[in-house]
């Protein structure tokens, strides 16, 4: 694992219409990613957002 995984384990990944998986960001704390994650949920958009964590303890969003 990179150090930038070991500081910012929390991804937000957007998922659009056709299934196509982005990640959005990195974070340092699960509260953070998922601020983001509400704020860019909030804008209406038919696309979905999502919190996972890398490393130990989580899947991971490949890539």
């Amino acid at each position: 694992m990179s150090d930038g995984a070991a500081t910012l384990p929390w991804l937000v990944i957007r998922q659009d219409d056709n299934g196509n998986r982005y990640r959005v960001g990195r974070y340092a704390t699960r509260a953070e990613a998922q601020q983001i994650a509400d704020s860019l949920d909030g804008r209406g958009h038919k696309q979905l957002y999502w919190v996972e964590r890398i490393g130990p303890g989580g899947g991971g969003a490949g890539g």
